[in-house]
């Protein structure tokens, strides 16, 4: 009799055994120096560390001071955050700091609620986020539907641009700058003519030293040369346009003392929906982060050790008077692609960013805020995602209803009030296809009866096709959509590199959403990165419509009608043309 777990006669387990409290909570940091760490990957970490701070601090200080606060509080969360969320994440490569998608929310809450009752909302939600981790909560942020991670995304990043149009053009308001944006637009207007051809030189300058700087030495912080160019040339030719040091004396040159929070029943009660935001918009902004971090490098992270080491950061952040801190999408790709091995590079640009401020805190009384808002309005012009936008709006009206109603939700009234609908309708769009993909078939029984082998059109068997040592064949059966995903994708991250193909069938997938086709495109990706073959069989005419709207089309990926035409034309060894197709 075998044991409970194991295939009979081997002993060997059939499932792997769910691993320990300890194992899933263990940093990746332990995880990079057991594997072995030596001078060649430290040298290749600070290298990255450094790339990054380069890019983190002026964006760091860009964001603090659109968030409503002063700039050396991005620097404080970008050093104290970004440490502890490379220290005890559980991702090799994040880099953590102040986003651009929490200036809404850290807007609104330090405006209505004061520095104190900002300080209190970030260290509760830091506090929620650790105890999100350890219920491992990580797994269901992964359900959240691709329509609305686009939809929000473009919606603060619309909400960033237009916060920035002040500063950009330097504008004179009559009184305090309204926050919601159909208040925001007019009283913009209304002070049209108060506007600085000097700000707004700068702010272009800037902008466009980025972008060159970005198309010809791809290498170079281009961000950090505009805003040093702005900032010399405003201390050189003493220009009359407004700077840090005019608008807030300056940064300090050391980090303070940590404090706590003020506690007390009533401050809690009122922050308490703002730490919740805070906490859902750090755990989706980090986990996509890292996802993104894991589609570049092959790797894969541990969402609930993310989710408690970004909960630290934010406690720590808290006292030390920093913002909300999470994980950022651009700073961990250029880690990345800066040639990072592990959290250490993390670690090490937190590092640089703390010498940076003790020896050029000064220099920072220079910095243009127009060529800060220039740097903040590239920033919400790539949140905005366009050509996602455009596939999904493409794509179905189901998926462009789910899709522009978070965007305007989110626009227009609240982040989480934008998710909360995006997320319902998405729900709402999946019953009705799964109720639309039921098919009922005339006096079927109840149980159906025997057949002969010979009357289903069954092929003879061919063992070849399980046992290929260059082909690996993947079937998904059943509705495809954003609860299955996540599973899915963690199926085809494990594509062996020794296979030269491999090949994934349809033939029993009756629909799939935006969320499967961009998990598809990921994996598709991938695979073409690595020099494999990608085919998808037995697809019908709507999944690939969905499939080619998010750019799942040759050359990336090649179609066949069925299993057997692919495994033909490769055993035949004919090329592969970038459109040819298997019938």
């Amino acid at each position: 009799m075998n044991r409970p777990g194991t295939s009979q006669g081997s002993g060997a387990p059939l499932t792997p055994p769910s691993p320990s409290f300890v194992e899933l909570f263990t940093p990746k940091l332990i995880t990079v120096l057991r594997e072995g760490y030596g001078l060649t990957e430290l040298k290749s970490d600070l290298v990255a560390g450094l790339t990054v701070a380069i890019v983190a601090l002026p964006l760091s200080m860009a964001i603090a001071i659109a968030c409503g606060v002063t700039p050396d509080r991005g620097l404080y969360t970008a050093i104290v955050g970004g440490f502890l969320i490379s220290l005890l994440g559980g991702s090799r490569f994040q880099i953590g700091g102040p986003a651009g998608a929490f200036i809404v929310l850290v807007a609104s809450t330090a405006m209505r609620h004061g520095i104190d009752g900002l300080m209190l909302a970030t260290f509760l939600s830091g506090i929620f986020l650790v105890v999100l981790g350890f219920l491992r909560a990580g797994t269901y942020i992964k359900f959240i539907p691709y329509p609305v991670t686009v939809g929000f995304t473009a919606g603060i990043g619309v909400i960033i641009l237009t916060s920035q149009l002040k500063d950009f053009f330097g504008l004179a308001l009559s009184g305090p700058e309204p926050g919601p944006i159909v208040e925001k637009v007019p009283a913009l207007l209304a002070a049209a003519d108060t506007a600085s051809p000097l700000s707004l030189l700068l702010a272009v300058l800037t902008i466009a030293v980025i972008v060159l700087t970005k198309r010809w030495r791809p290498g170079w912080p281009g961000m950090l040369f505009a805003v040093a160019l702005a900032a010399v040339a405003a201390w050189l030719f003493q220009l009359p346009v407004e700077t840090i040091g005019s608008k807030f004396g300056g940064i300090p040159r050391t980090l303070p003392l940590p404090h706590l929070p003020d506690f007390s029943l009533q401050k809690i009660q009122a922050v308490l929906p703002d730490a919740v935001a805070f906490a859902l918009l750090g755990a989706i902004e980090s986990l996509l982060s890292a996802v993104v971090a894991d589609g570049m490098t092959g790797r894969r992270h541990r969402s609930n050790c993310e989710l408690a080491a970004q909960g630290t950061a934010n406690i720590a952040a808290a006292l030390f008077g920093g913002v909300p801190a999470t994980g950022t999408i651009a700073r961990t790709a250029t880690n990345v692609r800066a040639g990072a091995r592990g959290p250490i590079a993390g670690m090490s640009h937190a590092v640089f960013l703390l010498l940076f401020m003790l020896v050029a805190a000064p220099l920072a009384s220079y910095i243009p805020l127009s060529a800060l808002a220039g740097v903040l309005v590239l920033v919400a012009w790539n949140m905005l995602e366009k050509h996602a936008f455009v596939a999904l709006v493409r794509a179905s009206r189901g998926e462009a209803l789910v899709l522009m109603a978070t965007f305007l939700i989110t626009v227009f009234r609240d982040l989480t009030e934008g998710i909360i609908v995006g997320f319902s309708l998405g729900a709402m769009i999946f019953i009705n296809r799964m109720a639309q993909a039921l098919t009922v078939e005339y006096q079927v029984p109840l149980v159906a009866p025997d057949i002969a082998d010979s009357s289903d059109g069954r092929v003879r068997y061919d063992p070849s096709l399980a046992s290929d040592p260059d082909v690996v064949v993947y079937r998904i059966s059943g509705a495809f959509f954003f609860g299955a995903a996540s599973t899915v994708g963690a199926v085809l991250d494990r594509i062996a590199d020794h296979r030269k193909s491999f090949i994934l069938d349809f033939s029993e997938v009756p629909f799939l959403d935006s969320t499967a086709a961009n998990t598809i495109a990921g994996a598709a990706r991938k695979a073409e990165s690595a020099g494999v073959q990608c085919f998808i069989t037995g697809a019908s005419p709507a999944v690939r419509h969905t499939l080619s709207a998010h750019g799942v089309r040759p050359p990336t990926v090649r179609f066949g009608r069925s299993i057997d035409s692919v495994i033909r034309h490769l055993r035949k060894g004919e090329p592969v043309t970038d459109s040819k197709e298997f019938d």
